[in-house]
Order: structure tokens, then sequence, then C-alpha cells
């Protein structure tokens, strides 16, 4: 039984977490962290967990969590790489579900962040978690660093293109989000007046995203393939629902004798959480609710040189806790789906 610690257990994605593992069959959550609400029962909290977590939340502290075998940070960016070293040299593993470990520069991390990295040695050594793309690594790695929401929905829809160079030119993506992905933190921009019967983009001139896309772009090329040289736009909006992310990317594939719909069904064949749509398909994000499932659909529109690929995730699970738990899975041995089968909630 795999001993489990998660810092920052009150916010979307920790309480995620906590729905997850309370019925993973190899995993023991022991503890759970909260300034706020340390002495405060988990069930208090988040009621549907009565009866499945009867756990306590505690003020952090490293050395109660040297204690796991593995360790999730749900906390803001800039929280992790405080504790990460000292949890690693008592060989505690750790994945992080922000963005500490992403960015494989400490220069881009400053640029994108405002702040100084705590430990700039560790970037070389963590491993960008996207099993589907690196769960070779995943597998020997003592650091995951868990992949972004809006990264995974479009990396996974690029990822058979990109791999075989055949995207020419710039890449679009136009994604939207649910309000769940703002956090869990009041704020008047969520509030429900305020998105409501509303539909906006945000980050335009430069999201945060954006690097850990670009950076991921530049990781996916075979070998002997040559790399992505165009532009990269990554759009995102928020859209009036509690979860989900749909993410639609515009690519130049001049080479027409590509079987699309093959190549994708190929390529994600193996994968469990990853389901290529029959031809035609447009993705729902309904279709992929409280699951860590990415579905996707491919189109080549009047048969012209772009390419849509259409791809959505629930952004709390395949892109954070659900996401998190498919790394550990693999990281500690266990079977890759375990506490993840769950169909998507409908309706």
């Amino acid at each position: 039984m795999i001993k489990a610690g998660i810092v920052g257990g009150t916010g979307y994605t920790g309480a995620e977490l906590l729905r997850l593992l309370a019925v993973h069959p190899d995993v023991e959550v022991t503890v759970i962290t909260s300034r706020k609400e340390a002495g405060n029962s988990v069930s208090g909290l988040y009621p549907g967990l009565r009866g499945k977590m009867e756990l306590a939340y505690s003020q952090p502290d490293d050395d109660v969590l040297a204690a796991c075998d593995l360790v999730f940070f749900a906390t803001p960016n800039g929280i992790a790489m405080n504790s990460v070293p000292k949890l690693m040299d008592k060989g505690v593993k750790v994945v992080d579900l922000a963005a500490d470990f992403r960015l494989a520069s400490a220069s881009d991390w400053k640029q994108w962040y405002g702040i100084d990295h705590a430990c700039p040695d560790l970037l070389a050594e963590a491993v960008y978690g996207l099993p589907e793309m690196n769960r070779e690594s995943i597998k020997s790695a003592q650091l995951v660093a868990n992949p972004g929401c809006y990264p995974t929905a479009a990396q996974l829809g690029l990822l058979p293109l990109m791999e075989n160079g055949l995207v020419e030119g710039n890449v679009i993506i136009d994604a939207k989000s649910g309000v769940s992905g703002a956090g869990r933190e009041a704020k008047v921009a969520s509030l429900l007046c305020e998105v409501s019967e509303s539909f906006k983009a945000y980050g335009v001139p430069g999201h945060r995203h954006l690097p850990e896309i670009r950076q991921g772009l530049g990781r996916m090329p075979l070998e002997g393939v040559q790399c992505f040289k165009g532009e990269l736009v990554f759009v995102p909006h928020l859209v009036p629902m509690i979860r989900g992310i749909h993410a639609t990317s515009y690519v130049s594939v001049n080479d027409h004798s590509i079987d699309l719909q093959g190549m994708y069904e190929n390529r994600f064949s193996h994968e469990p959480f990853v389901d290529v749509l029959p031809a035609g398909s447009h993705p729902e994000t309904r279709s992929v609710k409280s699951c860590n499932q990415c579905r996707i659909s491919v189109h080549r529109p009047r048969g012209g040189n772009t390419v849509v690929i259409l791809s959505v995730i629930d952004n709390l699970v395949k892109g954070a806790a659900g996401q998190a738990i498919q790394n550990m899975n693999i990281m500690c041995g266990l079977k890759e789906t375990a506490g993840l089968d769950a169909p998507a909630l409908m309706p």
C-alpha cells in the first residue's frame, strides 16, 4: 500500500485528488495539509467525502511528509520548490501539480512567474508528466511535473502530427475552459453573475501555459524528424461552465497522402486514457466530465491544407488530479489505470 501525502488539500485540484484517491485500491492518504484548515476534518469541508476520507488537515511539515512514499503538491505556483529538495533527499517521490518544475529553464520560469526559482538544479531532473509522451521516463522518475490543463489538451491533440514532423508553418490553439480552472479562491471575475451568460478570451498577449506548450512541441519529434520551427499562437477563453476544456488546434499539413484518421487511431490505440473518435466526430466536454479521458477528433475541412484537431478533457481530472494519479501509478509500478476507471458523469 502506497502512503501518499497531499500538500494543499482545500482547492479544487486537492479535493479532486482526495475524491479519486479515496477509492484507489493501492493508496492510503496519510497526510493532508492546509494552513487555514489545520485541525478541521476533510469531510467537514467536503461533505461528499464523509465515510470515505476520515482525515484532518494539518500544518505543512516536511518531516511528517517525509514519512510518505509519494507527495502531491496541489499548491499555488512557487510553493513546492521550497520543500521538494528536502523530500527528495529523504527518498520521497513527488508529483507537483503546479508549474514549479514544468519549464526546463530557470530564466523562463522567472520571466513568466516573476520570482527566482528556489532549486533550479532540479529542473533538469524533473520529468514532464505527459504519460503518452514520456511514459518510460516517468517510470524511473523521483520528481514529476504534472502538465497544465490547457497544455494537456493541446499537446495530446497535436502529438501524432508533431512526432512525424508533418506540421508546416504556424500552430494556432484556440482553447476554452470552465471556471473551476481559475481555482477556488474568491475572485470577482469568477463570481456566478460575472461569468454566467458570458464568454471571453484572456491572456492573449501571453499566457503562462504558452511557454509550456512551446517547450512540449519542441520535444515531440521522433529521432531524425525536424523540430517545429513555426510560430505558436495560444488563446485561452473562459466559458460559463464548471468543468471542462475544449482545445481546437489549427495546423497546415500539405501532405495529402496521409491517412490522418488512421494515424491518430494507431498512435493512441494502446493509450488507456486517449480516445480517438470516429471520422467526422465532434467531441463534447460533457463526455469527459469527472473522468481521466481525453477525446480527440481530427478533420481536414473541404480537403484543404488546414487540419483541425479537436480535443476535450476535464480540467480537474486529466488536466490535473487524474493525470497526477496516472503519473503516480506509473512511478510506483502500479496498474496505470488504478483508481481512474470510472466513466464520465452523464448527464
